[in-house]
């Protein structure tokens, strides 16, 4: 790596800093992104972009370490406004420094384990086995009531309330399984992820009975992809059913191939990119930025597992979970590896 490796050549937002941290130069995707001319940035510090917090500043005083993650990072010049990213700032071979800049219009898929306290998260746990043994009990008093109905030939109203238990003690038992799922245990195979998109459109097809317009948009050079088909197809669904529960018309998968595409703090030289847009409601403001936590909601009878589990599975296969959302426009982005390497076994969520 040098100072300045060919950077107007690339689309990503990149700056780079003498050893002393004082901007020798930025490509033109940086200056476009915040807006400024390049020349307006030279000599000035590079960490001083950094407008809430100093977390650069602080690591390039230590010299233990040479590459800084930067989440969620806010970049921007004194009196403009400033923009955020996912960033990651590196020292060069020569001794400078280099910052690389991934614009934000998405929301990331926050990882529950960290977003939430880590005892909350025991609690959660916790009060999910405690439920399973009066649930067990329930069910099977539900059972010898029903058995016992059945014996008297009691009205049809009372076998309906009984039913009623029954159906209701099984969706607790379903809602605890799925709050308690492990992650997938099966070794991860070559699959074609166009298969396990056409069964989701199946589902979708039965479910809608036909009131909303599935498309599909597949890149057909797609190679194979290393991971549990029956774990994607799940995630998926999660995601086209909570388009088709946000009033869309319309949903579309589209499929792309992108090439040296950064997944958290791996690059890979070669991942899919899966998209599932819609025209519904959009999500809601106040639940964006925790959208992926276990237990969010924006309807009263969600039970807010669908989109946790979902960003489970893309962190099984190494891959992210990301959205933007506006009403009328919801694109849930799916990126998973498609090297050898980053698929052959399951990447287990603690």
């Amino acid at each position: 790596m040098t100072d300045a490796p060919a950077p107007d050549a690339l689309s990503t937002p990149v700056a780079w800093a003498d050893a002393q941290g004082k901007v020798l130069g930025a490509n033109a995707a940086f200056a476009r992104w915040l807006g400024i001319s390049p020349r307006r940035l030279l000599g000035r510090p590079l960490a001083a972009l950094e407008m809430d917090g100093d977390a650069m500043a602080r690591f390039m005083d230590n010299t233990d370490r040479d590459l800084l993650r930067l989440h969620r990072v806010a970049i921007g010049f004194p009196g403009e406004t400033p923009r955020f990213a996912e960033g990651w700032l590196s020292r060069t071979d020569t001794g400078g420094w280099l910052l690389e800049a991934h614009p934000l219009d998405d929301f990331p898929a926050l990882d529950p384990a960290q977003a939430l306290p880590s005892a909350l998260a025991a609690a959660l746990r916790g009060l999910a086995h405690e439920l399973r043994n009066p649930l067990a009990g329930l069910k099977g008093a539900a059972q010898l009531l029903s058995r016992r109905a059945r014996q008297r030939n009691d009205n049809d109203d009372e076998r309906e309330l009984i039913g009623l238990i029954q159906a209701e003690a099984e969706r607790l038992n379903n809602l605890l399984d799925r709050l308690l799922s492990p992650a997938s245990q099966r070794p991860h195979a070559p699959l074609n992820i166009h298969a396990v998109l056409e069964r989701v459109l199946r589902l979708a097809e039965n479910e809608s009975h036909g009131q909303v317009r599935l498309q599909r948009d597949y890149d057909p050079s797609l190679p194979e992809l290393h991971g549990d088909a029956d774990r994607l197809t799940q995630a998926v669904w999660n995601l086209v059913g909570n388009a088709m529960q946000a009033g869309a018309s319309l949903i579309t998968l589209r499929t792309r191939v992108e090439h040296g595409l950064r997944i958290h703090d791996q690059l890979h030289a070669r991942a899919l990119r899966l998209e599932i847009i819609d025209d519904g409601r959009g999500v809601p403001e106040e639940l964006a930025e925790h959208l992926f936590l276990p237990l969010v909601s924006g309807r009263a009878e969600g039970s807010g597992l669908g989109l946790a589990l979902a960003q489970q599975v893309a962190r099984e296969h190494r891959g992210s979970l990301a959205f933007r959302s506006r009403p009328g426009h919801t694109v849930f982005t799916l990126l998973l590896p498609q090297s050898r390497d980053a698929g052959q076994e399951p990447h287990h969520a603690h």
